[in-house]
């Protein structure tokens, strides 16, 4: 998919957003309608019809669930109506995933699903679930996300927020959902998703701080699917209709930026994934992992540089160039990966490790009558899909006492591609790099087809008549270039 100039700087300007944990997510019901659910309309049609009325005739759809409401005169049927329709499907959408492997904190929803909670669940996540405004008062223990549902929840269908009553006494009942909501959107920068902007709660709030911060506040965004000719009849009524909508939503985008809310067009509901994809690759561009194990030093050809150091001074420079290194500690090699990254720490006088370094050193052994090999590899695939750029360094292994290429480096650098990341094999170090540096030269089309002008430069990575600080600023070089064309 080839993005507008408008939707790449949103890309741009949230990718960066989300490294300086200032984003946040605020999910409507469309984002759950690929997982098996419905939307408000299709929830209320049965309903509606039964007390007399077209859902596809009403506009203001908390209201009809008003008449819904005051025709039983009791909100029992409601609430089994939302049990029947929100039990879990267990169907996490492509989407959920996406937004949930990234590191964003905060996410706000009006769905009374539990789609978010689950894939944070199933990407290795703790979260954080208020529910209620009791839930505010308590805080999960190393949780790695909150989940605002300011809606209710499907677990306590007879109190979630779906009438007109209810919304009247949203800001006395709920008052607090009200003001954490307010003071991160203030202080983050929110992706609207799968959102109509028809909720009268986020209305008033989205208002009262627009007059509050006078205008001062920060960027927000919001998807749409653009209103196109294609979807309506080909007749007279159908154009009518057409530009009427077409109207309308140029009046909807133009408002919302009274509030600071970017809408951003998509032709289809699918570009919305793509958009979340690219997020989520140039995202991953600053995370580089370091493929790397030995025993022994015999093929490696940098003259002027002992092998550890060499590795301590690139990992060093990789770090100053802004980049956070991954590494599962590699047999031999490890520590210097380590000290190096440790090294700039220091002559920058930064203390927050994580915030330069992943360490995931392997098991030693099986527990539970597990295979040791198939642990490892599971958590081979783990540690290298974090990464977008990968840079392989010597790989090998004692065994027997015969010296063999790390098959372990040669899987990492498979898992990369499979992955799609882009991969640097510094050949001059020998071993595997030296064999990945020949299958990448050979194929380098394949391996590079949108960066052609780089193969000089991963050509450069095999010559032995090359000083140390020249090969580690061809690679920091070529890492700075993948970054900057994604």
């Amino acid at each position: 998919m080839e993005f507008t100039q408008e939707i790449d700087s949103f890309i741009e300007d949230f990718v960066k957003c989300i490294r300086e944990d200032c984003a946040s997510v605020f999910a409507g019901a469309g984002l759950s309608v690929s997982s098996g659910y419905v939307n408000w309309k299709e929830l209320l049609r049965r309903p509606a019809r039964r007390i007399g009325l077209d859902v596809e005739e009403e506009s203001d759809l908390v209201t009809l669930a008003q008449y819904i409401y005051n025709k039983d005169g009791s909100k029992q049927p409601m609430a089994e109506l939302i049990r029947n329709n929100f039990v879990s499907s267990n169907r996490i959408n492509e989407n959920h995933n996406i937004l949930t492997r990234l590191p964003i904190k905060t996410f706000w929803t009006t769905n009374y699903d539990s789609l978010i909670e689950d894939a944070l669940n199933q990407n290795g996540k703790n979260p954080d679930v208020k529910r209620s405004v009791r839930d505010l008062s308590t805080i999960i223990s190393k949780r790695d996300a909150i989940v605002y549902k300011m809606h209710g929840d499907i677990n306590n269908a007879n109190d979630v927020v779906l009438i007109k009553e209810d919304y009247e006494l949203y800001d006395l009942k709920n008052q607090l959902f009200s003001i954490n909501l307010k003071r991160d959107l203030i202080s983050k920068t929110f992706l609207f998703i799968g959102f109509s902007f028809e909720d009268p709660n986020l209305e008033y709030i989205l208002s009262k701080i627009r007059i509050l911060m006078e205008g001062h506040t920060r960027k927000h965004y919001c998807f749409f699917r653009k209103i196109n000719r294609e979807n309506y009849s080909d007749n007279e009524e159908g154009e009518k209709k057409f530009q009427y909508d077409k109207i309308k939503q140029e009046l909807k985008c133009a408002d919302l930026k009274r509030y600071s809310i970017n809408a951003l067009l998509v032709d289809e509901y699918s570009d919305i994934t793509e958009i979340l994809k690219e997020i989520q690759r140039r995202y991953k561009k600053d995370h580089i992992f370091i493929s790397s194990s030995a025993d022994e030093f015999e093929e490696f050809k940098i003259k002027d540089i002992k092998p550890l150091e060499f590795i301590h001074k690139l990992t060093s420079e990789i770090s100053k160039i802004g980049c956070k290194v991954i590494t599962g500690v590699g047999r031999g090699v490890g520590s210097a990966v380590l000290n190096g990254v440790l090294d700039y720490m220091y002559k920058t006088n930064t203390r927050k490790l994580d915030d330069y370094i992943i360490m995931r050193p392997f098991p030693l052994y099986a527990t539970d009558n597990n295979d040791l090999d198939e642990i490892k590899k599971e958590y081979r695939e783990q540690m290298v899909k974090i990464g977008g750029i990968s840079v392989f360094i010597l790989g090998n292994k004692v065994k027997n006492g015969k010296v063999e290429i790390a098959d372990g480096v040669l899987e990492e650098f498979d898992i990369a591609i499979e992955s799609g990341l882009n991969v640097i094999p510094i050949g001059v170090t020998g071993y595997a790099s030296k064999l990945l540096w020949d299958r990448v030269i050979k194929n380098f089309e394949t391996y590079y087809p949108n960066n052609p002008d780089l193969k000089e430069d991963i050509e450069s990575l095999n010559d032995p008549e090359l000083k140390s600080d020249e090969i580690i600023e061809i690679v920091c070089k070529i890492i700075r270039r993948l970054k900057e064309g994604y």
